[in-house]
């Protein structure tokens, strides 16, 4: 069909379908993400400069084909290492609180401020 993507189904380069690509689920900032090596993704933005490393410990799943570990909740000695790339503000998103025939009109604006960062290593402990 035209018009439609397949977003968010792209392969690292050089992988083909039969490749077994490990993978990992962590939890940071409120969120869970699912992450590859060599994935970049916007988490909650975190005190750290770009090109530093950070190393998330809450690893919640880690699986590699029909392998797959889960942790009750977190998998012991389990670490997910990623490099920041940047940080940057998201889309802005208008409120608007209005209530008609009582003069009342509030308008405010919001970016959420994020962290990009780029999967390096992911460890199963």
């Amino acid at each position: 069909m035209r018009g439609l993507s397949r977003v968010g189904r792209a392969r690292p380069a050089g992988l083909t379908l039969g490749t077994l690509i490990m993978y990992a689920v962590i939890a940071t900032g409120g969120k869970q993400y699912r992450v590859t090596k060599d994935a970049v993704l916007r988490i909650e933005k975190l005190d750290a400069e770009p090109g530093a490393t950070v190393e998330f410990g809450e690893v919640l799943l880690v699986g590699e084909g029909a392998d797959v570990r889960l942790g009750t909740p977190r998998i012991d000695g389990g670490k997910v290492v990623a490099t920041v790339v940047r940080h940057g503000k998201g889309a802005k998103v208008s409120i608007v609180k209005f209530r008609r025939r009582k003069h009342y009109l509030r308008q405010k604006g919001h970016r959420q401020p994020f962290t990009e960062v780029k999967v390096t290593e992911i460890s199963a402990g």
